[in-house]
């Protein structure tokens, strides 16, 4: 298959993630929340099915990680909604860094030539920076970024401290779950605060991001 291809396929990709999304994304995280009651009387058990969910929506990218912490946060408070949130996430996109990575670099090595050589080689070498940014920006699905960086040549140490960048963002979505459940309209004045800065944090991550690569793919010109 060849570049243009992969290209297409990417797309295609990302944009069947953000529709379902869209579509099921609410309602999944809705169905966790309208169990609290039941998750929260099963004890541990139930903080471990719910960190299991988690995982799998993260394998599968269903449910954004923003409402999988709002979710969290409205079952079982502030401090066990980030921690299990937290858990599940990180091992749910270690999974698919590590499922795409086996099965697909491989194939990925042999098809890339020259200015993707390149472009790959550098988007190693950056290492955790590029992997921060992507985790902080909203423009990518959490899921398909795990995916794509599985298939890149960053290294495993680089990307989970990359994506451990995330957390702050996920404390903030707990905190809005914990606050006001899944409704964002009962937030008050301190939870729209929060959001509001969410979303200046996801801006300004996206603009740096957008200079980032554009330096990584001056650079793969130039040489």
């Amino acid at each position: 298959m060849g570049g243009r291809r992969w290209a297409i396929l990417a797309v295609v990709l990302v944009l069947v993630s953000v529709a379902l999304s869209l579509w099921l994304g609410a309602r999944v995280a809705g169905l966790l929340v309208g169990a609290a009651a039941w998750l929260r009387g099963l004890g541990m058990l139930g903080e471990g099915l719910f960190a299991a969910a988690v995982v799998t929506m993260t394998l599968v990218g269903i449910v954004p990680g923003a409402l999988l912490g709002i979710a969290g946060g409205a079952i079982f408070g502030v401090g066990a909604g980030f921690v299990l949130s937290g858990i599940g996430i990180l091992l749910g996109a270690v999974a698919a860094f590590a499922l795409s990575r086996s099965a697909f670099r491989p194939l990925i090595v042999r098809v890339l030539r020259g200015r993707l050589a390149v472009i790959d080689g550098m988007v190693a070498a950056d290492g955790w920076r590029l992997v921060a940014l992507l985790r902080l920006s909203p423009v990518m699905p959490f899921s398909i970024a795990s995916y794509a960086l599985g298939l890149s040549g960053v290294r495993l140490s680089d990307y989970v401290i990359g994506t451990l960048a995330s957390l702050p963002l996920l404390l903030g979505y707990v905190v809005i779950g914990a606050l006001g459940g899944l409704s964002l309209t009962g937030l008050g004045e301190r939870g729209a605060e929060i959001r509001l800065g969410l979303l200046a944090l996801g801006a300004v991550a996206t603009l740096a991001l957008t200079v980032h690569l554009g330096r990584l793919l001056a650079r793969a010109v130039r040489v």
